[in-house]
C-alpha cells in the first residue's frame, strides 16, 4: 500500500491537495456464482423455455462482455404466468392462514441470508454497482423486507384497526435496473404477506438476481405459481400491465413509462402504485456540520453512481458557505475510486448500460453548453466497460437542464440560497417530489424546512438511509402510493368495514 499525491488540473491544485492511499487490488471472488448460459422463464414453480423461442443477451457493464442469454417472454408466456398465479391464488395462497404465509416468508428471508454473498456477487456482475454496496446494503435490506413483512402476515387486522382486509388477487409488478433484487423484495414481500400472488418482470439488463431468487422460492417450497418471473424488455412489461386478469399493477421506473401505464389502465379496475423519477435536493444551512454534509452529498449522489431514484442530485447551499462547501466537495471527489465494481476498494462502479452512459454524456454535454462552471474528478477510468467520472455544475440555474432533468449518473448541480424560504422554494421548483435532505444543527430549522418541502421522504443530517419499517414514495411526477412499512401493505388489500 503506497501513499501518493493525486494528480489534478492546474485550476484545482491547492496547498491542501489530498493524499490518498493507493490500495492493492482486492477483488471479490466470483466463482461462488454459477450463471446459466441460457436462462428460462420461471412460471408455475418451474423454469420453462419461452414459447417464442427468443432469447437476448445480458452484459456485465464493467466489461461490456456477455454474461448470459435471457428468455424473452411474449404474450403467450405472460398469459401462462398470469394463469399460474390465478390458479395458485384461488387454490392455495388465498386459503392458507396468515401464520402459514408468514412461515414461508421467514424461510425465504433466512435462505437469502444464507446465500447473501452469492446474491451480492451476482448483483454486482449484472448491475455494475460496487460489491461493498450490494454486500453491505442491498442484500441485507432484501432479507430485512421479507422478515418484516413475514411479521405482518398474521397481524393484518392490527395493521388496519377496526377493519377486515382481504387480498386483491394477482399482482403484476415491473421493476427497474437500479436496485434489481431490492425492488423485487419491496414488491413481492408485501404482496405475499397480504395473500396475493405475483407475476414480476425484472429489468431486461438486470434479471439474473431475480432468477436466483426464483431458486430460493423453490428451495423454500413456496407453492407453485405463487410467484412467477417473466423476463423481457418493454413489450413484455406492457403485456403484463395490459393483461385482463391482473388486479394490481406496481411499477417502479421512469415517469414517462409510468404515465403510459396510468393511461393504459384507465377505465379498468386495476389498483396502481407508481414509484417514478426524482430530482431530489440537499439543503445545507450555514450552521450545518459541513464535513458531515459533504459526506452526505457524496453518499447521496456519487457512491451509487446516481442510480438511486431519490439521489440527491441538486445541492442547495446557503450563500455564505458556498465557497467552503465547493472546496471540500472537490477535495472529497478527488479521493473517490472509480473502477472495477468487484474490487472491495471501489467507491463508484459502472453505469448499467452503454445506452444509459450515452444519455449521461449527452446531458452533461448540454449542461456544459449552458453552464461552463463545471468540475469533474481527475480519476482514471477503466479502458473497458461503462464508467463516468463524478462531476458537478456550480452556480446552476434552476431552469438549466442539469437542474430539471433526472440524470441516472454521478452528476450534481449546485446553487445557492439566502433564506430558508428561498431554499424551500428552490427545492420545490421541480416536477418531482420524491426525497430531500436537510443539513443543520438546529432542530427547529429542520422541522420548519421539512414542513415546507413537497417530498415523500425527508432525511435530516443524513441521506439514503432505508429501513423496511419506513414508507417510501413520492408526489407529483414521482408517483403515488407507498412501499415499505405498514403503509406498504395497503396497496395490496381491500379494506372492508
Amino acid at each position: 500500500m503506497t501513499r501518493k499525491k493525486l494528480n489534478q488540473s492546474t485550476e484545482t491544485k491547492t496547498a491542501s491537495t489530498p493524499f490518498v492511499f493507493e490500495y492493492s487490488p482486492a477483488p471479490q471472488e466470483t466463482n461462488i456464482v454459477k450463471i446459466e448460459k441460457k436462462n428460462k422463464l420461471f412460471i408455475d414453480g418451474k423454469f420453462v423455455a419461452p414459447k417464442s423461442g427468443k432469447y437476448f443477451a445480458t452484459l456485465n457493464p464493467a466489461t461490456g462482455e456477455k454474461l448470459a442469454d435471457l428468455a424473452e417472454a411474449g404474450k403467450q408466456d405472460v398469459d401462462l404466468a398470469v394463469k399460474a398465479a390465478r390458479k395458485a391464488y384461488k387454490n392455495v395462497w388465498s386459503k392458507i392462514s396468515g401464520e402459514e404465509r408468514g412461515r414461508y416468508l421467514f424461510r425465504i428471508a433466512r435462505l437469502i441470508q444464507e446465500r447473501a454473498r452469492e446474491f451480492a456477487v451476482l448483483e454486482t456482475l449484472d448491475n455494475g454497482k460496487p460489491i461493498k454496496e450490494t454486500r453491505d446494503i442491498d442484500i441485507p435490506l432484501v432479507a430485512a423486507h421479507f422478515f418484516y413483512n413475514a411479521g405482518w402476515a398474521d397481524k393484518l387486522n392490527y395493521a388496519f384497526p377496526g377493519h377486515q382486509v382481504s387480498p386483491l388477487g394477482v399482482a403484476g409488478q415491473v421493476i427497474p435496473w437500479n436496485f434489481p433484487l431490492l425492488m423485487a423484495a419491496w414488491k413481492i414481500a408485501p404482496a405475499l404477506a397480504t395473500g396475493n400472488t405475483v407475476v414480476l418482470k425484472p429489468a431486461e439488463t438486470t434479471s439474473l438476481s431475480a432468477l436466483l431468487l426464483a431458486r430460493i422460492f423453490q428451495e423454500a417450497e413456496l407453492p407453485d405459481g405463487v410467484v412467477n418471473f417473466v423476463t423481457g424488455a418493454g413489450e413484455t412489461g406492457a403485456e403484463l400491465v395490459a393483461h385482463k386478469d391482473i388486479n394490481k399493477v406496481a411499477f417502479t421506473g421512469s415517469t414517462d413509462i409510468g404515465k403510459s401505464i396510468v393511461q393504459a389502465t384507465a377505465g379498468t379496475n386495476k389498483r396502481l402504485t407508481m414509484e417514478l423519477g426524482g430530482k431530489s435536493a440537499h439543503i445545507v444551512y450555514e450552521d450545518a456540520a459541513i464535513d458531515q454534509a459533504v459526506e452526505g452529498v457524496i453518499n447521496g449522489i456519487f457512491f451509487n453512481q446516481g442510480h438511486v431514484c431519490c439521489a440527491g442530485s441538486r445541492l442547495l447551499v446557503e450563500e455564505s458557505i458556498q465557497d467552503i462547501v465547493v472546496k471540500k466537495l472537490k477535495r472529497r471527489m478527488e479521493e473517490l475510486r472509480v473502477g472495477d465494481p468487484m474490487d472491495k476498494n471501489t467507491d463508484i462502479g459502472a453505469i448499467n448500460s452503454k445506452e444509459q452512459l450515452n444519455k449521461i454524456h449527452s446531458l452533461v454535454k448540454k449542461g456544459r453548453e449552458e453552464n461552463p462552471d463545471f468540475f469533474e474528478s481527475s480519476c482514471p477510468l477503466p479502458k473497458k466497460g461503462y464508467f463516468h467520472r463524478p462531476c458537478f455544475f456550480n452556480n446552476a440555474a434552476s431552469s438549466s437542464t442539469v437542474s430539471r432533468v433526472e440524470i441516472f449518473g454521478p452528476v450534481l448541480s449546485i446553487s445557492t440560497f439566502r433564506t430558508p424560504d428561498e431554499a424551500i422554494a428552490k427545492a420545490n421548483d421541480t416536477n418531482f417530489g420524491l426525497a430531500a435532505g436537510i443539513w443543520s444543527e438546529k432542530g427547529s430549522k429542520i422541522h420548519k424546512t421539512a414542513l415546507g418541502l413537497k417530498a415523500g421522504i425527508i432525511w435530516a443530517n443524513t441521506y439514503n438511509k432505508f429501513d423496511p419499517t419506513s414508507p417510501f414514495g413520492g408526489y407529483f411526477e414521482s408517483g403515488f402510493g407507498r412501499e415499505g412499512g405498514r403503509h406498504g401493505l395497503l396497496p395490496y388489500v381491500e379494506v372492508n368495514s
